[in-house]
């Protein structure tokens, strides 16, 4: 039981640090802070599993959100569409994983392809305010950065096609976690 907790702990304190090294891609071109949620999936999958095979039980997703939620807003991260949305996907997930089992790899498998979009709820401050957004920018970032961003923002069908792909990537994901960490995975049906 020590083991699991300690397990889950870690697995929440790498959860969290996903954040920011998905959000520092940003620094690279805006685009790749912009669609980061759609491969950050390949590393949630390994925290997800790691976390779900040791909480047999409800809460793994919850877990992990609420984790990164709290810190976010202690940190001034936090806004509505982050806090929506994190609530919302760590919900779902836990509603599909108790359908399905929450002691079966199915269920975890399932329960992680709405999870994978946590980050999204993240970067979803640049489409759901993104004058507050572009503003930022000019004052936190190098000159010139908002201008870089604005047609990122404003390319929504590259958006849906990021968001769509968030799903074979999860499931990508999930399997590729499942090979690594056969040992958790066995603990499931």
């Amino acid at each position: 039981m020590k083991k699991s907790v300690i397990s889950v702990i870690i697995a929440a304190i790498v959860y969290l640090a996903l954040y920011p090294l998905a959000s520092a891609t940003g620094m690279i071109h805006p685009a790749c802070y912009a669609y980061a949620g759609t491969v950050v999936p390949l590393l949630f999958a390994f925290v997800y599993l790691l976390t779900a095979a040791n909480m047999r039980c409800f809460g793994a997703a919850i877990v992990l959100n609420g984790f990164v939620l709290i810190l976010g807003l202690i940190a001034g991260e936090g806004n509505l569409p982050f806090i929506i949305g994190m609530i919302g996907l760590a919900v779902l997930a836990e509603i599909i994983r108790g359908i399905c089992g929450y002691d079966t790899l199915k269920g975890v498998r399932l329960s992680f392809v709405p999870f994978a979009f946590s980050f999204y709820t993240y970067s979803a401050h640049w489409w759901t305010d993104t004058a507050g957004s572009l503003a930022a920018a000019v004052a936190e970032m190098p000159a010139g950065y908002a201008d870089t961003m604005a047609p990122v923002i404003s390319n929504i069908p590259m958006l849906v096609v990021a968001l769509i792909l968030v799903i074979p990537i999860a499931i990508l994901g999930m399997r590729l976690a499942e090979k690594v960490l056969k040992k958790q995975a066995a603990k499931l049906k």
